[in-house]
């Protein structure tokens, strides 16, 4: 059953499933952290990502880094988050599609270090993670509905972010990224929308979601994928999977987006990525199936290889966050790995 809270309730939401902006090398401790103090500085980096007063050398060990895996077997792998207040990481696992629209189920697995897999949430429908600013809820891309959903950790309970357009069903929502005043940017590529009638007239676009409210941010995207914000709030980065590129918008105070540029002008079928604490910029790609990492002005500093096939996403966890999870496998075979790096970054 869904929920479908008001503007006001989701105005609350928004709150809830965000995270405190600061500099990198700025953030509050998480455990420091109210909701009013989240709305202090600059919205950016999730509250206790990123260490106070910090400075960072290279991120990689080395330029060419092997992530072993933890696990495999899982059918297809996305979207993971990690969840400080319990230790572990959760991932969606969608299957083949069914039924008369060929729509993709999906379930949430939770792995707990070092070694267990369970069940976290059946038929969740989602692809792409974030976690809230309270670590309270799991914001989800949902493509079982075409909407964005928030998930209560603490019963699983399922609410609304974003069920249309103007009147108009998603695609089929593929990624989220959330701002630590409540903002909520994602993609809408159609990947996941199987049989169901397209209500966007062919496009496949970015989204942005402010007190209750869906705005357009982009629909010039051929297939938006993965979206990530810097640390200090400024930069939205989307891979566009058709184009084979990152771009990268200006982000003014009150969400809305500025300029758009091309990040990085070559990355073979660009999926999820995330950011480190120094702003580092880390994509996967489809196309080699590796992890491209990128300073903050769009150079390349190396690449992390996990299996060779199918990656699609990354997240960094631990009880450090210098832990980079990297989901990827071909169908049927999608697996778990893990590398420890040199700077913590963002949870999902």
């Amino acid at each position: 059953m869904t929920w479908r809270p008001t503007i006001a309730a989701l105005a609350g939401l928004c709150l809830a499933v965000t995270a405190t902006p600061l500099p990198a090398g700025a953030a509050a401790d998480a455990a420091h952290v109210s909701a009013h103090a989240a709305l202090a500085g600059p919205p950016g980096a999730p509250p206790g990502a990123c260490p106070t007063g910090a400075s960072y050398g290279p991120p990689l060990p080395a330029s060419t880094v092997t992530a072993p895996r933890i696990q495999g077997g899982f059918t297809f792998l996305e979207g993971p988050v990690w969840v400080a207040d319990g230790g572990y990481l959760l991932m969606s696992d969608m299957t083949a599609g069914t039924g008369p629209y060929n729509v993709q189920p999906s379930t949430i697995r939770r792995f707990t270090p070092p070694a267990s897999f369970d069940t976290f949430i059946a038929d969740a429908g989602s692809n792409g993670l974030a976690l809230s600013a309270d670590g309270q809820q799991l914001v989800a891309a949902t493509h079982d509905q075409r909407s964005v959903s928030a998930y209560r950790l603490s019963d699983r309970a399922r609410s609304t972010v974003a069920a249309n357009y103007q009147g108009r069903a998603f695609n089929s929502p593929n990624d989220v990224a959330v701002r630590s005043d409540g903002v909520v940017y994602f993609t809408d590529p159609n990947f996941q929308r199987g049989n169901r009638p397209d209500q966007m007239s062919g496009r496949t676009s970015v989204f942005r979601v402010s007190n209750g409210q869906v705005s357009l941010v982009d629909d010039r995207l051929r297939q938006p994928n993965g979206i990530s914000l810097s640390p200090d709030g400024t930069a939205l980065y989307v891979g566009a999977y058709s184009e084979n590129k990152i771009y990268k918008y200006a982000v003014q105070p009150d969400g809305s987006i500025g300029a758009r540029s091309v990040f990085v002008n070559y990355i073979g079928g660009p999926d999820g990525g995330t950011i480190d604490c120094a702003g580092n910029v880390y994509w996967t790609s489809g196309g080699d199936s590796l992890v491209h990492v990128y300073s903050p002005t769009g150079t390349q500093l190396g690449t992390i290889r996990s299996g060779t096939s199918g990656t699609t996403n990354v997240a960094f966890g631990g009880p450090d966050r210098q832990t980079l999870f990297v989901t990827s496998g071909r169908w049927g075979d999608s697996g778990l790995y893990s590398v420890r790096l040199n700077v913590p970054g963002y949870p999902y």
